[in-house]
Formats: structure tokens, C-alpha cells, sequence
């Protein structure tokens, strides 16, 4: 196998598992090119296209109109998985609970004079 193929099956390997950012880099045998680089250099690089692009006028700014469908995309898909949805909510639940108790657990402050 070359370094190539290698370096695409290490990423396909890394793109199939679920934490993705927690996975370590590929090991690297060129010091060439963006990939190469280690990802906090990427991320300056990448900050100062797009300062640069937004300086020019040519970044993408998206209208409300385009935000809101890009939304309701996104809430179709999402709500789509039942067991996924369920859990949000009951974890909402479970720290508004968590912080009620908390709040009533606590002795009321004493009142403020006014002066």
C-alpha cells in the first residue's frame, strides 16, 4: 500500500467513526501543503481568508430568508429521529428539575434596605 493510499484509508477510517475530533491525526510523511500543517496554523490561515474575503465583499452572507430555510432544513431532519428528540427534551427536563430543587434548597436571601 503507498502513502497515499494509506493516508485516504486512515481518513476514511477516521470519517466512519462517530468523535471524529477526538480521533488522533493521520501520521504524516510530507511537509507540504494545508493538510499537512497542524490544525491550530490551519485555523489562522483559514481565520485570514475569511477576514479577507468578507474585507472584499465576496464572503457569503446569508439572508434571513435563506437562514430560516436552512433552519426548518435542519429541524425536518433532525425531528425525524424520535429517540433523539425524546432525549433532548428529557434532559431539558431533567436540569430544569435539577435546578428548581437547587433553587429551593437554598435559604432566601434577606430582603435589601432600601436607602
Amino acid at each position: 500500500m503507498n502513502v497515499y493510499d494509506q493516508n485516504a484509508h486512515a481518513l476514511h477510517t477516521l470519517s466512519e467513526t462517530t468523535e471524529y475530533a477526538a480521533a488522533p491525526a493521520p501520521k504524516r510523511t510530507s511537509r507540504r501543503g494545508f493538510a499537512s500543517m497542524d490544525r491550530s496554523r490551519q485555523r489562522e490561515i483559514a481565520s485570514a481568508g475569511g477576514r479577507a474575503a468578507h474585507e472584499r465583499g465576496t464572503a457569503h452572507t446569508f439572508t434571513s430568508e435563506e437562514a430560516r430555510d436552512a433552519g426548518r432544513k435542519g429541524g425536518v431532519s433532525i425531528s425525524r429521529d424520535r429517540e433523539h428528540m425524546a432525549a433532548i427534551g428529557r434532559k431539558g427536563g431533567e436540569a430544569r428539575g435539577a435546578s428548581a430543587k437547587r433553587t429551593a434548597d437554598q435559604p432566601a436571601p434577606p430582603p435589601q434596605q432600601q436607602p
